[in-house]
């Protein structure tokens, strides 16, 4: 069943104020999350799909406006009211211009709240708006097709920009489909080999008996089918960059000869006694751990040393579900061509795709995406039914929605310790159990982080 309960996110910080409007719009039937800052608030639009935001202007740190710009930013669907003070009306037309629907006066009664959210909300319903147009997907939030905002995603951004216009050899790590080939053309078209071939192939999806013959090429007769000379991948990007994805699936024998392309810049092409120099910048791709690999004998350790001048790691978009709403946008506006201009994505589909893990990461994302603009057929909103079933059942990931309030009320403080300390062990999960770097995910120190260890998990 659709979930038809309006989530609102309210953003005031004197705490009687905001519990009261809090209380009058549960009574009815809104979802109510609370922000106590205009920080609070940007971090809680990072995890979840709100259909509804209300915040004052005047807020301590970060200010009213600039929450609406970063929630209309993030979600153009979303409907926006600010409360100001007396006497402030050009500031409230002000954040209208940003973004806001409406906006009310204090003092206000709970009813003149309720008639303004009301008409917004009818508003939205009679003119479905077309939500990221091309302006949102700015420069800043893109690497030539590598599209997000999160902190991950600027790291990554910044790193690229740095390499790029180098020739040095990089690998690049990450789990399927998280887009290695893509940042690798990203590479290409801002390096120094720009004017030439961007030259891919991947390992794993060529028999071992011909990917030395693909790779390296073949003369006449070299072996059966062999029946003139043929040029491989390394010749044909000369002057350009070859990709190798997945490169911990190659022979040691392959892995041999590719090791004396990286140091010597010559091979020869199967079947030929013939020296073969060229010019290539290599950039090789794995979702394996070759380090492992390298420790098991598996892959030889020179040739990793040579493959990994400069590692990059593309993180898994359950990492940075805050991309999700841009990536979306990027895949509509590549497949909007037949579609109708102004397709959005209901909040409540935007909460599905933000819930769900991804385990195929952004390939599958944009799978999702193309099979929900086909099902659309011809409407002008994408609904949680048009997504994949799987993603459908995903639940919401704002930590209250999940919980179940029993009748006779629950511990609050033991289901705050589950919490803390559920996050705390995934932390160190992730970091291999080293502490110190468990404490920097979630911003603690380490003594911290080792004290709340003590007291949430006491030795029997």
């Amino acid at each position: 069943m659709p979930d038809t309960t309006k989530h609102l996110l309210l953003v005031e910080d004197e705490a009687p104020l905001r519990q009261a409007i809090a209380e009058q719009l549960s009574d009815r039937g809104y979802h109510v999350e609370q922000a106590e800052s205009g920080e609070a608030a940007i971090a809680r639009l990072a995890d979840f799909a709100f259909d509804i935001i209300i915040t004052d202007l005047r807020l301590p740190g970060v200010d009213g406006s600039a929450v609406i710009e970063a929630a209309v930013a993030r979600y153009p669907d979303i409907i926006a009211i600010v409360v100001t003070g007396y006497g402030t009306v050009k500031d409230a037309v002000e954040a209208i211009k940003r973004g806001a629907s409406d906006f009310v006066s204090k003092p206000f009664q709970i009813d003149e709240l309720l008639h303004v959210l009301g008409s917004s909300l009818e508003q939205r319903r009679l003119k479905s708006e077309n939500a990221y147009l091309r302006s949102q997907l700015e420069e800043r939030y893109r690497f030539e097709g590598v599209v997000g905002k999160s902190r991950p995603m600027a790291r990554l951004f910044q790193l690229l920009e740095t390499v790029a216009p180098t020739n040095s050899t990089i690998l690049i790590t990450g789990e399927t489909g998280t887009g290695k080939e893509v940042v690798a053309r990203a590479i290409h078209l801002n390096g120094p080999r720009r004017m030439h071939r961007f030259v891919a192939l991947n390992c794993s999806a060529i028999p071992e008996t011909l990917l030395e013959a693909e790779l390296f090429g073949h003369v006449r007769g070299a072996f059966t089918g062999a029946v003139g000379n043929r040029q491989g991948r390394l010749e044909q990007a000369h002057k350009g960059t070859v990709f190798l994805d997945e490169v911990g699936t190659m022979s040691s024998a392959l892995q041999m000869k590719l090791l004396r392309v990286l140091q010597e810049r010559e091979f020869e092409r199967v079947g030929d006694s013939h020296t073969t120099k060229v010019d290539v910048r290599v950039i090789a791709a794995t979702n394996s751990d070759l380090a492992r690999m390298v420790a098991e004998g598996q892959f030889r350790e020179d040739l990793f040393y040579r493959l990994n001048v400069i590692p990059v790691h593309l993180p898994p978009l359950r990492e940075r579900k805050e991309d999700i709403p841009l990536l979306v946008q990027h895949f509509l506006a590549i497949l909007r061509n037949g579609a109708p201009t102004s397709l959005t994505v209901s909040q409540e589909a935007m909460r599905r795709l933000m819930s769900f893990s991804w385990p195929g990461n952004v390939r599958q994302l944009e799978n999702a995406v193309e099979r929900a603009v086909a099902l659309s057929a011809g409407r002008t909103q994408i609904d949680a039914a048009d997504l994949p079933t799987e993603v459908q059942n995903a639940q919401e990931t704002a930590l209250t929605t999940a919980v179940t309030l029993p009748e006779d009320g629950l511990d609050l403080d033991a289901f705050i310790a589950d919490i803390e300390r559920d996050l705390i062990q995934r932390s160190l999960e992730r970091t291999g159990g080293n502490k110190g770097k468990a404490a920097r995910l979630l911003n603690l120190k380490r003594t911290t982080l080792v004290e709340k260890l003590k007291r949430l998990s006491p030795q029997e």
